[in-house]
Formats: structure tokens, sequence, C-alpha cells
């Protein structure tokens, strides 16, 4: 299995057991209110939507995925999103560690 493959079967046991928060607006609320701690962004999101995600993911020191595509995150989670944000801190540890190897 490939690393992809593993983050991605982990996004969607993340959303399984309830861990994940979907949509712009919830997402950016996550960050905002530092529930949020790690996020994903379809890698062909909109320039404006990807750019605004990942100044505040920044700021507020989130770690952000922006490898997959919108058709492969939709496939993982069964959620036609562009914007994913992790809630579990265990979650967000194994896919960063997952992502950066």
């Amino acid at each position: 299995m490939t690393p992809n493959e593993a983050c991605l079967n982990l996004l969607g046991l993340s959303r399984r057991a309830s861990k994940q928060i979907t949509g712009e607006d919830l997402a950016l609320a996550a960050i905002r209110n530092q529930t949020a701690k790690l996020v994903f962004i379809a890698s062909d999101a909109g320039p404006t939507t990807a750019k605004k995600f990942h100044d505040k993911a920044q700021s507020y020191d989130v770690p952000v995925i922006d490898t997959f595509t919108k058709a492969e995150l939709n496939t993982a989670t069964g959620n036609k999103r562009t914007i994913y944000a992790i809630t579990d801190a265990g979650f967000a540890k194994k896919m960063v560690a997952i992502m950066t190897r």
C-alpha cells in the first residue's frame, strides 16, 4: 500500500469515527477555534479557496495536506467537499507521519 492510499484510508476512517469537519465555513471555524489538527485541501480547489485556507492554517499553525484531488478525497470519504479538517490529534499525527515519509 502506498503512503497516499494509507492516508486516504485513514481519512475515510476518521469520517466514520466522526473526527472530521467538512466544508469551507465549518473547517474555517475549526481552524479559528483551534479544534482542527490537520486540514486537507483538494489540489484542484480554486486558487482563492486554496490561498485562504493555506494562509489561515499557517497563521494558526495547522498542518496542511494538499496532494489529493477532489475526486480522491470524495471517494475516500463519501462526501463531495473540497476542504476537510481533522479534529482528532491521533488521526492527524498519523496522517502527517505517513505523508512525510
